[in-house]
């Protein structure tokens, strides 16, 4: 039972219900923190009820005090001037004043009350009028306003005075008033039953309506959300997840088996991290596909006529953090050689790539890729297909530009109308896997692969309003942003 609670009740009742706290003077030095948290338990018995008043008052700052103390700065200076016979001298006001002699010369000329003569200031009034600044900075203490609002604005942009809130309640009666505070009891204990005690005890009602306290637990990541979102598009399309926590790959199947040449600027260090411990690996247990690998990169074969360019093994078997996933739908292919049928395959997973963090970069990313194997199936079953995939993501009316992969041919990059930025926005890279990449591993000419890919971060950032890849993910992610973003729907407002 809290001592202010009883004294709420006792004035309560001495004056009929408290129009004002602030008017009270055992209540108005509470806080006002202090004083709500008293009323609201009071409140919660139906004790009293309270309704909060807030007004504006005017408080002197640290400055304003001394002026009530020593005067103010103008009046200092006046003072001085008029104590010197014969005026003074400008030099001598630092040595008088400090820093309050320079802070007064401009108010007292203005005021009409010095003047300056050669080197020295001279007053040009008889006596000491009176001190305006400090009257009113009085009158302000005593009654939190001023009626001269000029003076008041002066007042405030000499920083003398600052605009603060004053919290008072006004509280009365409440259906369940009394002068004593009755604990009602939370539960029915074992003493309670053994003694008898329940029968005489009050017991809190419970409260239907309330929320229970929420647990504690964690949250999905925006990503993550994003994610489980488009793996069940992908599952409602009957495609199959591809394993792909295998972060670091060979050159040979990042690289070589996707017919990407070893001069290829996408395999520079400024590009890519390579392992430096392990530095390489052993080569691949099918020696047959490595061979075919390195014959159609080298001297060409399958109808193509390759790089034509010395193909070195050390290359091929430097470890290296995985570019894409695709390196992964490369590995699934092949073993789809030793029972070669139709498939559908997804994987959506970190890559990593060196490049320079920005608004828009980062040094590793999410990419969802898209695999499906057909028998002669075109480049028309690709455009009908992304235009199925992305209208499951309220996504229509694509446009499909020309492009260039090494791993595909044709290539084409997918745009989608932006409604936001009012503009055509790349969305997307597709094609048809190349001859040179799909027939050293053993597939059947007329089996032909189609492939897609885009990242996780771009839709899940305009999906949540995030114009800096960092605020997405990274140290200055909001925990709040992460526990209360709800899950994801891609529908029209995606792009």
């Amino acid at each position: 039972m809290s001592d202010i609670q009883i004294k709420i009740l006792k004035l309560v009742h001495t004056h009929n219900g408290i129009s004002n706290t602030l008017e009270i003077p055992e209540l108005s030095e509470i806080d006002a923190n202090t004083l709500h948290s008293n009323l609201t338990s009071l409140w919660s018995k139906e004790m009293i009820s309270f309704q909060k008043i807030e007004h504006e008052k005017w408080i002197l700052t640290e400055e304003a005090d001394s002026f009530l103390k020593e005067g103010s700065h103008e009046m200092r200076l006046l003072n001085e001037v008029m104590k010197s016979m014969e005026g003074l001298k400008i030099s001598d006001v630092d040595q008088k004043l400090g820093p309050v002699g320079k802070l007064g010369q401009g108010k007292a000329f203005k005021n009409g009350w010095i003047s300056k003569a050669e080197d020295r200031l001279v007053p040009k009034v008889d006596k000491l009028p009176e001190d305006i600044v400090v009257s009113h900075l009085k009158t302000i203490k005593e009654t939190g306003t001023l009626q001269d609002k000029k003076e008041l604005n002066e007042l405030k942009k000499r920083k003398l005075i600052a605009l603060t809130k004053i919290v008072g309640f006004k509280v009365e009666k409440g259906p369940k008033f009394a002068l004593e505070i009755v604990n009602l009891e939370t539960d029915i204990t074992s003493d309670m039953i053994i003694t008898g005690s329940w029968k005489d005890a009050q017991f809190k009602p419970y409260n239907f309506n309330s929320e229970g306290v929420y647990p504690e637990s964690g949250a999905l990541h925006p990503l993550n959300k994003v994610k489980e979102e488009f793996r069940q598009i992908f599952f409602s399309l009957g495609f199959t997840e591809m394993p792909t926590n295998q972060y670091v790959e060979t050159g040979f199947w990042n690289f070589d088996t996707l017919f990407v040449p070893q001069q290829h600027p996408a395999r520079d260090l400024q590009d890519t991290f390579y392992l430096k411990d392990p530095v390489k690996s052993g080569r691949p247990e099918d020696s047959t596909y490595w061979e075919n690998i390195r014959e159609v990169h080298e001297n060409g074969k399958y109808g193509s006529i390759g790089y034509r360019y010395p193909w070195k093994e050390e290359e091929s078997l430097r470890m290296v953090l995985r570019t894409h996933t695709t390196a992964i739908s490369s590995a699934m292919l092949h073993k789809l050689a030793k029972d070669p049928k139709p498939v559908k395959l997804f994987s959506i997973d970190r890559v990593f790539r060196n490049e320079a963090v920005d608004a828009t970069h980062l040094a590793e990313f999410h990419q969802i890729e898209g695999v499906l194997a057909g028998y002669d199936i075109t480049l028309g079953d690709l455009i009908g297909f992304m235009e199925d995939f992305f209208s499951k993501m309220g996504v229509h009316g694509l446009k499909f530009k020309a492009a260039y992969n090494p791993y595909t041919e044709p290539s084409m990059e997918i745009f989608a109308y932006h409604k936001g930025l009012n503009k055509w926005v790349e969305i997307g890279n597709s094609g048809m896997f190349r001859p040179e990449m799909l027939e050293p591993m053993g597939l059947d000419k007329n089996l032909r692969v189609l492939g897609w890919g885009l990242s996780l971060e771009r839709p899940t950032m305009i999906k949540y309003g995030v114009s800096n890849i960092r605020e997405l993910v990274g140290h200055k992610v909001s925990l709040d942003f992460i526990e209360t973003n709800p899950a994801a729907r891609l529908d029209e407002d995606l792009v």
